[in-house]
């Protein structure tokens, strides 16, 4: 199959991705390369996924410079869980245009097992999707990376830089340690500020006041201060109010005098 890409970036910068293979590592979308590098640096895992699945393979890729427009790629792998295999050759053009560049991609495949059971159009349309990832990945690549351009800038400065910057910590640091802390505007024990009659310094009653406020309760209040919150004691139920008690008083009191005045009653009329 044969697929274009315009990306806007010129040929020349593509030519020296292209010209590092482990700059090409990073190009190849979904790559996951192997610890060992005996295979190269183009080697690992790669997870493709074709319709509705996705097959891992794991094997390696050369990449061959035919001419300086004229890239070749030939690769194979075999499944991580399985027995079949692929083997694709890919030749890519470079064609400058104006403000970039045209990559002009063509592939042949030959693939066993879960690949060669996919739909013609289904494995197209992935492989396109990849091609154009792996266009985009190239871009990026030829831009440069920023972080790694300043640390080249850094180093090319030369070794007065950090040592610079180590003597002045060092001198802050010192000057930090031997400043002198001047003394808090409330502490009421400030030389010459309160005098007693034996010349020692004495707060005044007010300043030792103010200063247990501010800090707050003593220890001994603290520790014989009931506890507060969920561990408050629950308080006893209230004794019978006045109230209560005047309201059976006044009952009572009228049930005597009326007693009292029957039984003085009585008496008369037996007199």
């Amino acid at each position: 199959m044969e697929h274009q890409v315009f990306v806007p970036v010129p040929a020349d910068h593509l030519r020296a991705v292209l010209r590092d293979p482990a700059r090409v590592a990073r190009c190849v979308p979904g790559l996951q390369q192997d610890a060992d590098t005996d295979s190269g640096p183009v080697s690992g895992r790669l997870k493709v996924r074709v319709g509705g699945s996705t097959v891992t393979y794991r094997g390696a890729l050369t990449v061959t410079e035919r001419d300086p427009g004229h890239f070749a790629f030939v690769g194979e792998g075999a499944e991580a869980r399985g027995s079949g295999t692929v083997k694709f050759a890919l030749d890519l053009r470079l064609t400058p245009v104006p403000d970039g560049t045209r990559l002009d991609f063509t592939t042949e495949t030959t693939a066993d097992g879960r690949a060669a059971a996919f739909p013609p159009e289904a494995t197209a349309t992935a492989v396109r999707r990849l091609l154009d990832r792996a266009a985009g990945l190239l871009t990026l690549g030829s831009v440069g990376d920023p972080v790694a351009e300043a640390e080249e800038a850094e180093e090319a400065e030369g070794g007065a830089g950090p040592g610079f910057v180590e003597d002045d910590s060092t001198e802050v640091t010192a000057s930090l340690f031997e400043t002198d802390v001047p003394p808090s505007s409330l502490d009421p024990f400030l030389a010459g500020r309160f005098e007693g009659s034996d010349g020692a310094p004495r707060p005044p009653a007010e300043a030792a006041h103010a200063r247990r406020t501010m800090i707050g309760r003593s220890a001994e209040e603290v520790d014989h201060a009931p506890p507060r919150g969920r561990y408050a004691p629950v308080p006893a139920p209230a004794s019978a109010s006045a109230g209560d008690s005047l309201r059976w008083i006044a009952p009572a009191a009228a049930f005597a005098l009326a007693s009292a005045v029957v039984i003085g009653r009585a008496l008369r009329r037996r007199r």
